[in-house]
């Protein structure tokens, strides 16, 4: 039988960080892109959760974790602290970590931070992982509305509208049983009586600006690397991929079926890609 998920609540620093476990064994943490939360990984960890222990957080300002109102909270380098406190207190001396999007840009950069900890690194179809030129910067409004992993923010008159967007956006495509109860575990109800997404708006900020600030990889890093590209994917010309192939040694890529989102689009062959790799490290 599939492992069900546990949600726990750990806290540091004045930041609380709810988080979802499935199964035992060796750890695996695994992290969430941009806007999204824990459980879009259910599928995922409910196949790997007879072997592993997974470990699933809403980072900071997603899902149920807490929202500082700043947008200086939410540098890479805040989200990589509350990454190891998270370890500390889990006491892992290893750990593999499976890192979707904009996530792949904490992994790496925790990676860089501990490489004593970092046993195997899983990269999904990476975004912002390196730094834009503030000539970008003005172009942050259209994006804010365009970027299918925003648009669902809101605000919206009810739950309905905002479920009828959702399933015409590529995360969302097929809009299976898993689809339906990630989305809903996203949204909620707002003080005003309206609907939009549970990520803050401080937290968007913040991490866009991050993007004109900081760089994930720029120097070589020995973690062994996956690098998993959907064939409708972000990454699909040389030069994305050449930073990869520049500065992780010990990488490999892999395609796999599905778009961006292939843990929830295409999640069958997705599972057993990794459940393959992470039974041969």
């Amino acid at each position: 039988m599939s492992p069900q998920p546990v949600r726990q609540t750990f806290t540091h620093d004045a930041v609380s960080l709810s988080y979802l476990t499935w199964g035992a064994g060796d750890p695996v943490l695994l992290l969430h892109g941009l806007a999204d939360h824990g459980l879009v990984w259910q599928g995922l960890a409910q196949e790997l959760g007879t072997q592993f222990c997974c470990v699933a957080p809403d980072l900071r300002g997603h899902g149920n974790s807490s929202k500082p109102g700043n947008p200086k909270a939410y540098g890479s380098m805040e989200f990589v602290q509350d990454l190891d406190a998270l370890a500390h207190h889990f006491e892992w001396s290893r750990v593999r970590v499976i890192a979707h999007s904009w996530a792949a840009k904490l992994a790496l950069l925790w990676a860089k931070q501990r490489p004593d900890l970092m046993e195997w690194l899983i990269l999904v179809d990476p975004f912002f992982v390196n730094r834009l030129s503030g000539l970008f910067r003005p172009t942050f409004p259209i994006l804010y509305r365009t970027l299918p992993f925003l648009k669902v923010m809101g605000p919206f008159q009810t739950y309905g509208e905002a479920e009828a967007l959702a399933q015409s956006l590529k995360q969302y495509r097929g809009w299976s049983a898993l689809q339906q109860q990630v989305f809903q575990t996203a949204m909620e109800e707002k003080p005003d009586g309206g609907w939009g997404s549970k990520f803050a708006i401080a937290a968007r900020n913040g991490v866009f600006e991050d993007i004109l600030q900081l760089a994930g990889l720029t120097e070589p890093l020995s973690t062994p690397t996956l690098l998993l590209l959907p064939e409708k994917g972000l990454n699909r010309l040389d030069w994305q991929i050449k930073p990869y192939k520049t500065n992780l040694p010990n990488l490999e890529i892999q395609t796999i079926p599905g778009n961006h989102w292939p843990h929830l689009v295409a999640p069958e062959p997705f599972n057993q890609v990794v459940l393959k790799v992470l039974e041969g490290a």
